[in-house]
């Protein structure tokens, strides 16, 4: 199933954001860099997306050569997912997102701290 891409800004940032922009997608090919998962499993590690983001996201990445999807003919179905030769070369990408999203919190954290403790000496 071949995507439309309407890159309107030209900016090379904007295509990888069309492959892993929004809030399910990184999550999800970070969880497929430990290797393949059942659908399942990706359900369970991102229990605040609902199942159809998940199965609306992991088509999309599927479509944009990231994912390889594989179904078995068993009853229960069964589906695992895993990253492309291609996907894989994300992983610098996420780990420096993963790194940089950690200090992050940990400034906000600090700040949070120092402001609470501002308002109880005044």
């Amino acid at each position: 199933m071949a995507r439309k891409y309407d890159w309107k800004t030209g900016c090379d940032v904007e295509a990888t954001l069309s492959v892993i922009g929004g809030r399910w997608k990184p999550i999800l090919v970070c969880h497929l860099l430990d290797g393949k998962k059942r659908y399942g499993e990706l359900r369970r590690l991102t229990p605040n997306a609902t199942e159809r983001m998940i199965t609306l996201q992991l088509k999309e990445l599927e479509a944009d050569g990231i994912v390889n999807r594989r179904a078995y003919a068993e009853v229960p179905p069964r589906v695992e997912y895993e990253l492309t030769e291609y996907g894989l070369t994300l992983e610098s990408i996420l780990v420096q997102m993963q790194e940089w999203g950690r200090e992050f919190k940990s400034k906000k954290q600090l700040q949070e701290e120092a402001l609470g403790n501002q308002s109880i000496t005044n």
